[in-house]
C-alpha cells in the first residue's frame, strides 16, 4: 500500500484528537456503567466514577485487541484512508457526542465513530466501494442484536433472582445485593473499557498504518497507543457525564439494588461476549436493553416506553448523522491540515 505524506505536526494533532474522542467516550458513556449504582445509592457519584474508571483501565490486561482489529482494518479498506479521513471521522464523532451529551441523550459513541469513519471515507472515495461490508454489516446488525441480548439476559437474570429469593422479603433480598451490584457494575465497567477503548486504538492504528508508521500486524502496534487509549477513557469516565446518569438511572424505569444488579450484570455479560468475539458493539445500547429487560420482567407498565422509543430513534440517527458531519469536516481538513 502506498503511504501518504503526513507531517509530524498533523500526526500528533490527529492522535491528540483521537485521544480527545476517547476521553469524551468515557465522559459520555461512563454514565452507563455507574447509573444503576448511583440511582440505588450504593455509592456516591464521586465514588462511583472512581470505581468505574479503575475497571475501565484494568480491562487492558483482560481482553485481546480483537475489537481494535475490526475497527482498524475491518470497517473500511485502509487503502482509501488518509489523515483527512481520520480527522473527519474523529471530528464527526466528537461533534455528535457533544450534541447528544448536551441534550442528555445516551447515544452510541461507538457508532458515532464508525459512522464518522465510513462517512469521511465514502466522501473521499466518491462512493461506497471502500466499505468492508463483512465488518460494517456486522456492526449494523448488532445495533439490533446487542440491545436484544441485553434485554434477554437482564430479564432472565431478574426472573431467576425473583425465583431464588421468592421466600425472602424485599428488604432481605436487597441486603444480599447491596454489594452484589458493585460486582455487577465493576464487570460492566470492565466490558465497557475493553470494548470502547479498543475502538480508539483501532482508529489510531489505522492512522499509523496510513502514515507508514505501523503495519496491519498487531505486533507492530506501539504499546503507548494501548495505554494512552485506556488511560483516556478511564479519565473521561472519572469526570463523568451527569446529564446521562439521570436518564439511564431513572427515566427508563425505576431501579433498586436488585434490579440494578441484574441490569448491570446483563450488560456486562453481553459486552464481554461481544468483546471476546471482536465485535464493536454499543455499550449504550447494551445497558439500555438490559435496563428495559429488567423493568419488563417486573412489570411491562414499569418501563417508560415513550422515553425508550426516543432513545431508539437517536440510535438509528447516530451513524448517518455522524457520517454527514464527518464528511463536512473532511472538506475542512482538506483546507487546513
Amino acid at each position: 500500500m502506498e503511504h501518504l505524506t503526513i507531517s509530524m505536526w498533523s500526526l500528533v494533532l490527529l492522535v491528540a484528537v483521537a485521544l480527545a474522542f476517547d476521553f469524551m467516550n468515557g465522559f459520555h458513556d461512563g454514565a452507563n456503567s455507574i447509573s444503576t449504582i448511583v440511582a440505588t445509592g450504593a455509592l456516591t457519584p464521586k465514588q462511583a466514577v472512581l470505581f468505574a474508571a479503575a475497571f475501565n483501565f484494568i480491562a487492558i490486561w483482560v481482553f485481546q485487541l480483537k475489537v481494535a482489529a475490526t475497527i482498524g482494518k475491518g470497517t473500511v479498506d485502509p487503502q482509501f484512508v488518509d489523515h483527512y479521513v481520520i480527522f473527519g471521522a474523529l471530528m464527526g464523532a466528537l461533534a455528535w457526542n457533544i450534541i447528544t451529551w448536551y441534550y442528555g441523550i445516551p447515544s452510541s459513541s461507538s457508532h458515532a465513530l464508525v459512522g464518522g469513519l465510513v462517512g469521511a471515507t465514502v466522501i473521499k472515495a466518491g462512493g461506497f466501494s471502500p466499505i468492508v461490508w463483512s465488518g460494517f454489516g456486522k456492526i449494523l446488525l448488532f445495533i439490533v442484536i446487542s440491545p436484544l441480548v441485553g434485554f434477554l439476559i437482564g430479564g432472565l437474570l431478574m426472573v431467576l433472582v425473583a425465583w431464588i429469593f421468592r421466600h425472602k422479603t424485599p428488604y432481605q433480598a436487597s441486603s444480599w445485593f447491596r454489594y452484589g451490584q458493585l460486582f455487577a457494575a465493576g464487570a460492566y465497567s470492565l466490558g465497557h473499557g475493553g470494548n470502547d477503548a479498543q475502538k480508539t486504538i483501532g482508529i489510531i492504528w489505522l492512522l499509523l498504518i496510513t502514515a507508514g508508521v505501523s503495519t496491519t500486524d498487531v505486533s507492530t502496534l506501539p504499546t503507548w497507543v494501548v495505554y494512552a487509549c485506556y488511560g483516556a477513557i478511564a479519565w473521561g469516565t472519572y469526570l463523568g457525564g451527569w446529564r446521562i446518569v439521570k436518564t439511564m438511572g431513572s427515566k427508563i424505569t425505576k431501579l433498586n439494588s436488585v434490579s440494578g444488579s441484574c441490569a448491570s450484570m446483563g450488560g456486562a455479560i453481553s459486552l464481554g461476549l461481544a468483546t471476546l468475539g471482536g465485535i464493536p458493539v454499543s455499550t449504550t445500547h447494551t445497558i439500555t436493553g438490559a435496563i428495559v429487560g429488567v423493568g419488563t420482567a417486573q412489570d411491562v407498565k414499569a418501563v417508560r416506553w415513550a422515553m425508550t422509543l426516543n432513545l431508539m430513534v437517536a440510535w438509528v440517527l447516530t451513524i448517518p448523522a455522524s457520517g454527514l458531519i464527518a464528511a463536512l469536516f473532511w472538506y475542512i481538513g482538506r483546507s487546513f491540515l
